[in-house]
């Protein structure tokens, strides 16, 4: 990696620091298995006038499976990475794709937890939490997301001059990480991202220990019933990084709970996911990435 790469991973990287070989060789079909799903308001947008569909990315270990949406014709087009959940790379991450094509993007999604187990067939979320999400190294998913928007440029018909990361979730704590991470970054959008939790040796970080050193302008979207993620948590966050001088924009939708914007859970919130999906989608071309 090369130096202006390791920006921002101070603290991140754990030595000796070792890869492993991929476990999910290629995505998840359907929608994941690890929660209740309401498939009558699943959205489902589909090809027409993009490109899509499953791709592999070369990562230092072996190729890396993600899922990729860009529009017909020469491009070069602006690129979003796309952070999942904590559910994997499954057809709601993979709509997202498409309908961020349909807006004009190249946007991808890695399957950032490839190597530390098969989220395919996984049907309890604690037991993902415990031995998937929390065994895999930050400096791991963002050295694959380094890798990922540097196939985009070169394979997908992304443009790396207007960069822009989005996630949802546990990729909504990922993206204030990234943030903190990459300098050449325009834009970053999480998705009720939680701002606290528990340190370790290979998750060293909380997204609110390095608020203050995001690199782009950040929109966060946060759901005031959320039981999880206190708003003050967040507020506090965005204070922090405001006094270092930096931009976050913090829209909180009070009714709203944890995971408003899944369309294919009970957690979904039509007007609060429109509304917020309009912010984010303004909030991108406000700054460049669009």
């Amino acid at each position: 990696m090369a130096d202006q790469d390791q920006a921002g991973l101070d603290g991140l990287i754990t030595p000796p620091f070792s890869r492993r070989g991929f476990v999910m060789t290629s995505l998840m079909s359907g929608l994941t298995l690890a929660t209740t799903r309401v498939e009558a308001q699943v959205i489902h947008t589909d090809a027409a006038g993009i490109e899509a569909g499953e791709v592999k990315i070369p990562a230092a270990d072996g190729p890396m499976p993600a899922y990729r949406a860009v529009p017909e014709g020469p491009g070069p087009f602006p690129t979003v990475l796309v952070i999942e959940e904590i559910f994997g790379v499954h057809d709601y991450i993979k709509d997202i794709c498409r309908r961020l094509a349909k807006a004009g993007y190249c946007a991808v999604a890695p399957e950032l937890y490839a190597r530390q187990g098969d989220l395919s067939t996984m049907t309890d979320p604690k037991l993902i939490i415990r031995d998937v999400i929390a065994k895999t190294p930050d400096a791991q998913w963002i050295g694959d997301l380094d890798a990922t928007a540097a196939w985009a440029a070169t394979a997908a018909k992304g443009d790396l001059n207007r960069l822009a990361v989005m996630g949802w979730c546990r990729g909504g704590r990922d993206v204030w990480l990234y943030a903190a991470h990459r300098r050449d970054l325009k834009a970053a959008v999480a998705w009720y991202g939680p701002v606290g939790g528990e340190r370790s040796d290979i998750q060293p970080r909380k997204a609110a220990d390095v608020a203050a050193e995001i690199n782009a302008p950040l929109l966060g979207l946060y759901g005031g019933a959320d039981t999880g993620i206190p708003v003050a948590a967040v507020e506090e966050a965005r204070d922090r990084a405001k006094a270092a001088g930096k931009s976050v924009e913090l829209v909180v939708y009070p009714d709203a709970p944890h995971g408003f914007h899944a369309d294919y859970r009970p957690s979904y919130r039509r007007e609060a996911a429109e509304d917020g999906w309009r912010r984010a989608l303004s909030f991108l071309k406000a700054h460049g990435v669009g």
